[in-house]
């Protein structure tokens, strides 16, 4: 999955007094593009402080290197290219490890960029000092960086797993039932309608397998699996899906990248392995 980067590791501890360096990675983005730069044989590479500038603010740390995000886009930067991080996903391009870079600097890019004004009195927001968070210099609120908790549900019904495809137009590949959890729910009151809503179908004896942070998404997901209860019958929800079916282990096709959660757990089941 997209943070298993042993034996590298993630450093999350947040170090505002943090200066980069010439050679430290740092990550730009414009909306759902990140800036890289591109060789002429078509090699990509995070840029480095020495490549785009401006006044970065640290992120994180993936061993020795120290990454950080830049604000605004660079200008007259011919060298540099802007990338879809969803199709660079796909491209085979970039090592595990900076995937993994993209992906979490993009969540913190998006969380800083929604996070301009307090909610509670409408005054700016300034970087709190000693904590990655956001406060109101007016009434003190504090404001964290926002996880959206979510669940990815494989349903299990006499050697069969329920795969769907979301209905839109970029959902080429299968996945499993999913959605986010909403106020009042436990993670597994959330596998239970998801499923329901998506499906029509019940389940019975959840099973935590497995979390991943989704940073594109600003998502924590949280992946389980389950037997069906009940009718195998789909009373599939239209409008979220375009395909909700039944499939054996020889018919589980999977994603062609192995960075998600879901692909991991339709993987798990195909090979036997749940």
């Amino acid at each position: 999955m997209i943070q298993d980067i042993y034996p590298s590791k993630y450093h999350n501890e947040y170090r505002p007094e943090a200066a980069p360096a010439a050679s430290s990675p740092v990550l730009c983005f414009e909306a759902d593009k990140v800036f890289l730069k591109e060789s002429e044989e078509g090699v990509l590479k995070i840029p480095v402080f020495s490549d785009i500038g401006g006044d970065p603010r640290y992120a994180f740390a993936i061993d020795d290197t120290e990454y950080f995000l830049r604000k605004g886009v660079p200008e007259d930067r011919e060298d540099l290219k802007a990338f879809n991080i969803r199709r660079l996903r796909r491209s085979g391009k970039m090592t595990n490890v900076e995937m993994f870079a993209i992906f979490t600097a993009y969540h913190l890019a998006i969380w800083y960029h929604s996070t301009k004004f307090c909610g509670r009195c409408s005054s700016e927001l300034t970087h709190h000092k000693s904590m990655r968070a956001m406060v109101c210099p007016s009434c003190g609120l504090e404001v964290f960086p926002r996880l959206n908790p979510a669940v990815i549900v494989g349903v299990i019904n006499s050697g069969r797993l329920l795969v769907t495809k979301y209905n839109r137009p970029d959902a080429d590949f299968y996945a499993l039932v999913a959605g986010f959890v909403e106020i009042g729910e436990t993670l597994e009151d959330a596998c239970r309608r998801e499923v329901m809503e998506e499906t029509g179908v019940s389940i019975k004896n959840i099973r935590h397998y497995k979390s991943q942070p989704w940073g594109i998404a600003g998502d924590l997901l949280c992946g389980f699996f389950c037997e069906l209860e009940g009718s195998d019958v789909i009373k599939m929800d239209a409008g979220e899906l375009k395909v909700a079916q039944w499939v054996t282990p020889e018919e589980v096709v999977l994603q062609p990248d192995d960075f998600s959660l879901t692909c991991e757990m339709m993987r798990m089941f195909k090979e036997g392995k749940i």
